[in-house]
């Protein structure tokens, strides 16, 4: 029998769903998953999942006290719905689940870190090992950082929004256990800026460099590994078979499943292509370099600026579900 796309890619490539959505999870199977607050969101708007949300808010309000705001409240349960989410997908999936940080302290090294152990907390309640947790952060300084402390802590990180070279390398040097570089994004860029409509997938500028990273991590020996994302087209993908991890939405993950044209690999480990040897980059020459690519530091901010918007819409939601929740609450027991 002729195998797809997707059978033949999961035998290079661990495949993760990028996705919020349990039914996209529980059909696909895949060892990993990935959330972000843009998915979160989306799943949160599921009505199927709305018993999760509640169940979110209840916890929150028990956590915290009677006396606490709704403001109070709805603040925890935004941490409480991405456990709850989390600790939902890990009951399908035999591997690790990625919880991001609020988006709002991408430049908060201490913030990120005090978020990031309450996260590792959270889950441990629920009887999670942390080894099953990537606690995402945005790869600015301050989030590569503090992804440097947590990894001497034990608490695994993935630096999210990564567009260029000089991030990776940052990174590759903390120790960090994953990058997700944004392949997606990068072409988006390029598309905007170029006047240019089309790229053939071994063209793709976001393929280039998840490739030119990919090498240099394996020739130099770093541990980090690389796990592409933010795919727009199945040729993307097919361009880097062999990538240690690649994150998959629902709808690209059904096009692999339904094509079964050969899937030769693209990237070897174990045969990396020579590109340079170490680098070390300080915050200076760090904050010079991601000046110097303005596709990356665009990028990046519009990254950032699009999940914190995610989240403030997720936050009115949960108000709107908590006054629902107590008044009705507060009319059964005046009954």
């Amino acid at each position: 029998m002729t195998s797809t796309l997707l059978e033949q890619l999961s035998s290079m490539t661990v495949v993760v769903a990028d996705t919020g959505d349990l039914e996209a999870i529980r059909t696909f199977q895949p060892r990993d998953a990935t959330t972000n607050p843009s998915l979160i969101l989306a799943a949160a708007k599921i009505p199927a999942y709305q018993n999760l949300i509640d169940h979110s808010l209840r916890s929150s309000r028990k956590r915290i006290g009677n006396n606490a705001s709704p403001k109070e409240v709805v603040n925890e349960a935004l941490d409480q719905i991405c456990i709850v989410f989390g600790n939902e997908i890990l009951k399908l999936i035999p591997g690790r689940v990625s919880t991001e940080v609020d988006a709002r302290l991408s430049f908060d090294k201490e913030g990120t870190i005090e978020k990031a152990r309450k996260l590792i907390a959270l889950y441990s309640e629920l009887g999670v090992s942390k080894d099953r947790i990537l606690i995402k952060i945005a790869s600015t300084w301050q989030g590569i950082k503090a992804a440097e402390t947590l990894e001497k802590e034990g608490i695994h990180c993935n630096l999210t929004l990564l567009f260029n070279f000089c991030q990776a390398a940052t990174c590759a040097e903390a120790g960090v256990t994953l990058i997700s570089p944004f392949v997606g994004r990068i072409l988006d860029w390029y598309k905007a800026n170029t006047g240019r409509e089309s790229y053939s997938g071994e063209e793709d500028p976001g393929v280039i460099s998840v490739t030119s990273i990919f090498n240099y991590f394996k020739f130099n020996n770093y541990k980090t590994e690389v796990m592409g994302a933010s795919f727009r087209n199945i040729e993307e993908i097919k361009e880097l078979a062999g990538c240690d991890l690649l994150t998959i939405s629902p709808k690209l993950l059904s096009q692999l499943n339904e094509d079964v044209t050969p899937l030769p690999m693209k990237l070897d480990a174990k045969k990396p292509n020579f590109v340079q040897p170490k680098v070390q980059i300080d915050q200076a020459m760090f904050k010079k370099m991601m000046n110097d690519d303005p596709m990356a530091s665009e990028k990046l901010d519009e990254g950032i600026k699009n999940f914190s918007n995610a989240i403030e819409e997720l936050e009115l939601m949960l108000f709107d579900r908590l006054n629902i929740l107590e008044n009705d609450k507060a009319v059964a027991l005046s009954v």
